[in-house]
C-alpha cells in the first residue's frame, strides 16, 4: 500500500527522487542500454506504452524480458511480414472443421472454448490434439493424444500429404506466397504417414483419419498455443499452401499466453520491436524518434531471458525495473534482482516486501486498473476499474510517467489520464508504422468517448485479398 526503499516505508516523492538519482547516475556512468525492464502479462496497453517509451526512447535500451510473449509474434512477422493475427472469433462460427492443436492452450481461454463447443453443436467437426491428457473429456470427432515432440510433425506431414494428393491451392501459392528454394524438398523425408505415426505415438489409421477430415472440409480454423515456433510455422505453412486464410472459417488462430499480450505487442513492448509494429530499421527509428522527441533512442533490439541475465552478471546491465504480475518469471526475477545495483519492483503483492528489492512501488491490482486491452483477435476494449485503488498505490503508467517527469523528460511524459496515452498510441501507429496496424480512426477520441469506448477490431479481415505487408505483397513459407 506504500512505497518502500529497502525495508523502510517511504512516500512517493522520496521514492521517486531515489530512483531518479540512481538511474541518472547509472545512465551517466554506463550509458544507454544499461537499464532493463521486466514486464509481466497483467498490464494494460497504456501501461505497456508508457514503459516502452520510457525505456527505448529515453533510456536508450531495448532490454525487455517478457517471458509470456511466446514465439508467435516472431513467426507471424517472418511469414506475413507483420505481427498480425489473421483470425477473428467469428471464424469459429463459420468453420466446418476446428482443430485444437495442443488443447491445453484452449483450456486457458474458457470463453473461446465455449464458443468452440457451441460451433460443434451446430455441426462443425472438432479435432482435439491433446499433449498432456488435460482434454480427454472434451467431446470431439477425433481425439489424438500425442507428445509435444510430435505435434509439429503431424502438421508438416499433413502438408506433405496435401502436396502428394494435389490438395495444395496452386493458384493461391503462385499469386500470394513466396516459396523459398528447397522448401518442398525438406517437407518430404520423414513426413509420410508411417513416420508421422511413429513420431506422434499413434496408429497410422489415426493419422489418416486426421488427413481425411482436412480433405473433406472447405475451410478450417486451427487454434494453437504460443510457445512452439516449429508448430506455429508448420500451421501457418499449411494454411497458406492450401489457401485457407483470409476468408471466414479458414484461418490459423494463435492463442497468446497472457491477458493483454496483444496490447503489449501492438505498442512494441518487446525486445525486438521498436513501437507500433515498427522494427529497428533506420527509417522507423527516425520516425519514432521524431514522434516521441526521444532523447536517446535505442538503436537495436535488446536482450531477454538468459542473455539478459548474462549481461547483468558481467555488469553491462546495472538496473532492472520489474512491473506486472508474472508468476512464471519468479525464478528469473530471483536471480536478476540480486545481480544489479538497482532493482525496482512495481507490484500489488504484499508478500514481495521481503523479496530483497531495492525499491518497491505499490501498483494497482487488476480490478483497480483503468485503460484498454486487446483480445487475441485484435479486438480492443475498455478495461474499467471495478474497485478504487487501495492505499497509496497508482497505475503503472502513472508511476512511469512520474519517474520520467522527474528525470527531466516532462515534455514527452505529460500524461494526465489513460486517454492521453491511448490517443498518443493510436497516432503513433499512423505515423510510425507502414503495415496493417493503423488505429488513426480513434486519434481524436475525447475523454468522455474514451470512457464509453465499445469493443472494436482493427485491421478488418487481414489478407482477404491475398496481399501481405511484405515488400512484394506475398507471404513466405518458412
Amino acid at each position: 500500500l506504500h512505497p518502500q526503499i529497502g525495508h523502510h516505508r517511504t512516500n512517493w516523492d522520496r521514492a521517486i527522487a531515489h530512483i531518479v538519482r540512481r538511474l541518472s547516475a547509472i545512465l551517466t556512468r554506463h550509458g544507454p542500454g544499461s537499464i532493463a525492464l521486466h514486464v509481466g502479462g497483467g498490464l494494460l496497453t497504456e501501461d505497456y506504452y508508457a514503459a516502452n517509451k520510457f525505456l527505448k526512447g529515453f533510456c536508450g535500451s531495448a532490454h525487455i524480458h517478457a517471458p509470456w510473449r511466446g514465439t508467435t509474434s516472431a513467426v507471424q512477422r517472418a511469414v506475413f511480414g507483420e505481427d498480425v493475427m489473421p483470425a477473428a472469433m467469428e471464424d469459429l462460427d463459420h468453420a466446418d472443421l476446428i482443430i485444437l492443436a495442443g488443447a491445453g492452450a484452449a483450456l486457458d481461454h474458457p470463453i473461446l472454448l465455449d464458443r468452440v463447443m457451441a460451433a460443434r453443436a451446430e455441426g462443425s467437426r472438432l479435432v482435439v490434439i491433446d499433449l498432456d491428457g488435460s482434454a480427454r473429456n472434451l467431446k470431439a470427432d477425433l481425439y489424438l493424444p500425442i507428445s509435444a515432440d510430435g505435434i509439429s510433425a503431424l502438421f508438416a506431414g499433413l502438408l506433405a500429404r496435401c502436396r502428394d494428393v494435389g490438395a495444395l491451392d496452386a493458384d493461391y501459392l503462385a499469386r500470394a506466397v513466396a516459396t523459398p528454394s528447397g522448401f518442398w524438398d525438406g517437407i518430404g523425408p520423414g513426413h509420410d504417414v508411417w513416420s508421422v505415426a511413429r513420431a506422434c505415438g499413434l496408429a497410422p489409421t489415426a493419422i489418416r483419419a486426421f488427413h481425411d477430415l482436412w480433405f473433406s472440409s472447405t475451410g478450417a480454423v486451427t487454434l494453437f498455443g504460443d510457445g512452439d515456433a516449429a508448430l506455429g510455422s508448420a500451421i501457418l505453412n499449411l494454411h497458406l499452401a492450401t489457401g485457407r486464410i483470409g476468408r471466414p472459417g479458414a484461418t490459423p488462430f494463435a492463442l497468446p499466453g497472457a491477458a493483454n499480450a496483444m496490447g503489449a505487442r501492438e505498442v512494441g513492448c518487446l525486445p525486438d520491436d521498436l513501437a507500433a509494429h515498427a522494427g529497428f530499421g533506420s527509417d522507423a527509428r527516425a520516425r519514432v524518434a521524431r514522434f516521441w522527441g526521444a532523447r536517446s533512442l535505442a538503436q537495436e533490439p535488446g536482450l531477454e531471458g538468459e542473455a539478459l541475465l548474462d549481461a547483468m552478471r558481467d555488469g553491462r546491465i546495472r538496473a532492472l525495473w520489474s512491473m506486472g504480475a508474472d508468476p512464471a518469471a519468479n525464478e528469473w526475477l530471483m536471480q536478476a534482482r540480486g545481480m544489479v545495483p538497482l532493482s525496482i519492483r512495481s507490484t500489488d503483492r504484499l508478500e514481495e516486501r521481503e523479496d530483497g528489492w531495492h525499491v518497491l512501488l505499490p501498483s494497482a491490482a487488476w480490478l483497480e486498473k483503468d485503460g484498454t486491452l486487446t483480445n487475441c483477435d485484435r479486438l480492443i476494449s475498455r478495461h474499467r476499474r471495478l474497485l478504487p485503488i487501495a492505499g497509496e498505490a497508482h497505475s503503472d503508467w502513472w508511476i512511469v510517467n512520474r519517474v520520467a517527469q522527474a528525470m527531466g523528460w516532462g515534455d514527452a511524459f505529460s500524461f494526465q489520464r489513460p486517454a492521453d496515452i491511448f490517443r498518443e498510441h493510436v497516432r503513433l501507429t499512423a505515423y510510425a508504422g507502414d503495415g496493417l496496424l493503423d488505429l488513426r480512426r480513434h486519434a481524436p477520441i475525447s475523454n468522455p468517448a474514451y470512457d464509453e469506448l465499445t469493443p472494436w477490431r482493427w485491421g478488418g479481415r487481414p489478407f482477404a485479398e491475398g496481399r501481405f505487408p511484405t515488400p512484394d505483397g506475398r507471404a513466405r513459407l518458412c
